[in-house]
This record gives structure tokens, sequence and C-alpha cells, in this order.
């Protein structure tokens, strides 16, 4: 529709007939060839990226979700009147709507590749969807895809944003081996001994927002783990004053609002400010958003079926990415460079005077977890779950529980609370073994206690003695990427100025039939009886001694028929 510049498509019932044929392993067929067209078709000499203070190259990607709303009639429903059958129940569910309006949800979860606006997979599912598993197949993608650009994946940084903010899915980021920058919403780690011994410390830089005037306070934390048993990352806590409103985004405890960041970059490549303008501003990718459902309208409802409409939408990215790759054949244009963040400046005395250093926190190491007791249900005891390495638990009917609190208690423990579903528990089979009772309407709830291991002074190796500190990083942070909009633009304009003459071939007058035969109808055909899609094609399909089409195009210059390998019969 955006490529030949029509006004609507199809109407909705007829294109809704073709993608209800389809069934998974078709559309997971041209799922497949999409991604492998992507990284055969490589349009771009540079795949872009940004480049760190210690002049390291990065690749950013987004993965993000989406979410459609559909609204739907009030029916009513009596015990007289049969179950109400909605056109919708194989497309959406109930789920998050944010802002929208809308009884039901779809949501999309959408890979780019920031630097080349360039979309590299599409993953969709009934209500919220099934995040984590949308995300580890966004990981698999991403891996390829820097296997085709001769880029190691720990320098591919992905960006998420709160919906993945838990400890599961930010440890399958990390364990996969990729770059990591992401929001978290898991505010227990404020009370870490490490995190609050850096908040009671002066902020490592103080940033104003340039539109909404903002001030933040950054704290870098270095090194701060996940879960009891998951990663280490690194953890920027960014403060602000509270308002009278309560916050959209983050946390109040007193007079701030506290936002938590997490991230694999490195300290001295990317400050802490790099970090959060490399999250809220270029790593980004909702203004290629906006102009995907402007042009392209991708979340439209085309389909009552599942993978009616996630075909559609990855036709419409299929589309974007030649839309762009298009453009840089007809019109080249080179990579822009632009400089993300100044450099930072160098005392003249760095050289001669060291630099201050504050010694390391040593981090709190724990024993095995002790769990409760059998209750006096009998129900499963807390042994009975496995701790896994992501940091949650698997219940004996292998379903997941998440971790929902960390206290530590006056004793030196540290307390963590899991929890599972609901809708786990529910339709569990062993949840007369499990809970108290089949009819409680809270989900199976598991306490662990981690004790502090015992620190040896004279077990403890002597440090060596500190080398002499480097200069500090003064490069300037280079955001490298491609234009967008000039590039799919400049190919709309192009085809639509161009004159197009559309030319038959005299055709053969037909014999002239005896005057005593009629054509004889059928019952089905007096009836105007539906045909099946075989007849309709039987009938529509091309005679073979039909009249040639001549197609004659003016004006479309040689590049244009260089790209697709074809001769042109003349260049104007």
């Amino acid at each position: 529709m955006a490529l030949f510049g029509r006004a609507r498509l199809p109407s909705r019932s007829a294109l809704s007939r073709f993608l209800a044929a389809l069934d998974q392993a078709s559309v997971e067929s041209l799922r497949t060839l999409f991604q492998e067209d992507l990284l055969v078709r490589l349009p771009f000499a540079d795949p872009g990226g940004i480049t760190d203070r210690c002049e390291q190259s990065w690749l950013v990607a987004d993965v993000d979700g989406t979410r459609k709303t559909a609204r739907q009639r009030a029916l009513p429903q009596t015990e007289a009147l049969p179950a109400p059958q909605r056109r919708f129940d194989q497309v959406c569910a109930k789920g998050y709507q944010g802002r929208k309006r809308g009884e039901v949800v779809r949501t999309r979860t959408v890979v780019l590749q920031a630097h080349t606006h360039q979309f590299l997979g599409t993953f969709a599912g009934s209500g919220n969807g099934d995040y984590r598993g949308e995300l580890l197949r966004a990981i698999q993608v991403l891996r390829a895809y820097a296997k085709q650009v001769a880029i190691p994946p720990e320098r591919i940084l992905i960006r998420l944003d709160g919906l993945y903010g838990n400890a599961a899915p930010l440890t399958d980021v990390v364990n996969s081996g990729l770059g990591l920058i992401a929001r978290c919403k898991d505010y227990q780690v404020l009370e870490l001994a490490q995190v609050q011994a850096v908040l009671a410390g002066p902020p490592a830089a103080i940033c104003t927002h340039p539109e909404s005037q903002m001030t933040r306070a950054l704290f870098d934390c270095p090194a701060v783990p996940l879960s009891a048993a998951g990663p280490v990352v690194r953890l920027i806590v960014a403060t602000s004053p509270a308002a009278a409103e309560s916050p959209s985004v983050g946390e109040q405890r007193g007079e701030s609002v506290y936002e938590l960041f997490v991230s694999m970059l490195p300290s001295p490549a990317f400050s802490a400010k790099d970090v959060l303008d490399l999250y809220l501003h270029r790593g980004s990718f909702e203004t290629v958003l906006a102009d995907e459902d402007s042009e392209q309208d991708a979340d439209r409802w085309v389909s009552h079926t599942a993978w009616g409409q996630e075909c559609f939408q990855i036709l419409a990215q299929w589309l974007w990415n030649l839309r762009l790759e298009i453009g840089q054949h007809l019109a080249p244009v080179v990579v822009r460079t632009t400089e993300f963040a100044p450099a930072h400046a160098v005392s003249p005395t760095a050289t001669s005077e060291p630099i201050a250093t504050s010694e390391p926190i040593a981090t709190m190491a724990y024993g095995p977890a002790q769990w409760a007791k059998r209750s006096f249900t009998g129900g499963y005891p807390g042994s009975a779950f496995t701790l896994q390495p992501d940091g949650t638990l698997r219940c004996p009917a292998d379903r997941p529980l998440y971790a929902q609190e960390r206290r530590p208690e006056r004793d030196g423990s540290l307390r963590v609370l899991y929890a599972g579903r609901i809708g786990y528990c529910r339709p569990c089979p062993l949840r007369q073994q499990c809970q108290e009772h089949p009819s409680t309407k809270k989900p199976r709830r598991v306490s662990a206690v981690f004790w502090p291991l015992p620190s040896d002074p004279l077990s403890a190796p002597v440090p060596p003695l500190p080398p002499s500190p480097p200069l500090p990083p003064s490069a300037s942070l280079r955001w490298r990427d491609w234009p967008r909009r000039h590039l799919r633009r400049h190919w709309l304009q192009l085809i639509r100025r161009e004159t197009a003459i559309l030319s038959w071939e005299p055709a053969l007058l037909p014999e002239p039939l005896p005057e005593d035969s009629e054509p004889l109808l059928t019952r089905e055909q007096r009836a105007h009886y539906r045909l099946s899609w075989s007849q309709r094609l039987a009938r529509n399909v091309r005679p073979a001694d039909a009249p040639r089409l001549s197609v004659l195009l003016h004006g479309l210059p040689v590049r244009f028929f260089e790209t697709f390998r074809s001769q042109p019969l003349a260049v104007a």
C-alpha cells in the first residue's frame, strides 16, 4: 500500500479469507525466508554503530513490544442465549492496555537495528504475549545477524524497556553473551548493602533533560547481583525530586523517585550519563514505529486468525526493508556521524598527579538456601522447589516461581520470598498436595533464607600493589547511522513521477458459434453457488492465446535496472 500509493488495501473480508488458510508451519517458513533474505541482502556497506570513549565500536538493537487494542460490541448474555462467539478470540486476549481504549489486545515484539533502521524480526501473541519466549527468539536472530556482519556477539547491545525488567529475562540476555542496556523494575536491589553505600555518597553525575528540564542525580553501582544466584551487572540509579502526582515511571520513596537502569557497558568507556542518554535518546525506536504506523499500518486488523495476522506483519516489515534497499540503490548516501557526547576535558596535571581512587566495596557472599519445613497441612516443603541459575524456582509440576521480595533480616541473613502465578496454580493437578486448600485465591509462595559466609582475614590473599592509574578516556561518543526517511521517500517520489504505458496486441477474433448451440448452465451456476478456490483460479486463469501485454516505462534510471538485473530497452 505504501509502495504504490494506494488509498486502501483490499476489503477486510477478501483479505481475511486468504489469510485464514495459513497455519503455523507456513508462517514460520515465511519468517525463515524473511530472515535469510535479510542476511543475504545487505544494502549498506557499513552496519553503523556507536564508538565509545575507548574507541570500541558497539551495535545497538532494540527489542520491544507494541500492543494493538480491539473494541468489541456489548452483547447480551442470558441463559436463553448461546454463548457469544467473538471474531477476535483467536487473535486477541485480555491484557495490559496502557492508555489505549479497548477490551482485548494483541502484542507484537519487534527487533530493530537502530543504525540502518531495518527490521530484523517480528513475533506476536494474543494478550500480553510470551515476552520471555519472544525475547529468546530475538536473541537468536541477533546472534545470526552478528555472525553475518562479522561483529562479536558481545558488541551487540540490546535495549529493553521495563517489560523485561525482571531478573529472569535480564539473566537470559546476560547468559547469551550479548550486551545489555535495560530499565529494571526489581526495586528490591535498592536494599542491598553495596547499593546503599553508593547512595550514601555523592552522585556520579547530575543531568538535566533539555526539553522537560527534569533533573536527575545518577549513582553508578559497578557490580550488583541481579538475584541471589544470578549474574553481576552494572546498575545506574537515577533519582529525581518527587512531584505532587504519583510517578508513572519509577518508584517513589520519601521525597525522591528512583529509576533503575541495568547495563553491561564498561565504566571507563561509558559514563553514567552516557548510559542514560543512550537508553532515553538514540537507542529508542519509537520514531521508527511512528513512521511505520503512518505509512504501512502494520498493526491493522486484516485477519481473524493469529497466523494470518502475523503473516501480514512479516510482509509489512519485509516491504519496509525493501524500500530502504531500493532507496539506497537509487540515491546512494554515505553514513552519517554524529557527536553523541563531547569528549571529557583532561586536566593538564593528570599526567603528574595520581588519580584518587576509592577502595572497592566488598560484596557479601551467601551460603546455600535454607528452606522452610513441611507445613502442618502436609504440603510440599521448600526443599521440593529447585533453584534455577536465573534466580527462579521450579515447583514439582515444573512451573516457575519468581522472586517477589528480598528482605535483609536483623541477624544478617537475607530472606527471599518466591511466588508463582495463579494461572499456573489453578489448573495444576498437584494443587491439593501443594497448597492448604484447592480453592484458595493465592498462588503458592516459598520462603528461603540465605546466611552470609564468614570471612577469614588470614586466608584472604594479599592484594598486589595498585598499578599506576591510566589516563581517563577522553574520546567523544560518535553515533554512526544511515538516513531512513530520505531513502524511503526518494523511492516513492521517483515511482510516482514515472510514466507507464500499457498496450495490448490485437486479439484474434473467436470463431462464431453455430446458431443452434446454446450455452448450458448447471444448477449450481443458475443458483449462484459460491465457487471454491480451485474453481475460481481455474476460471480466472489467463489463457495461452490471450493477447500479450506490453509495459513501457519512461524515465527510470539505469541503476534501477542494474539492481534487479534487467536490460532496459531505452534509457531516458
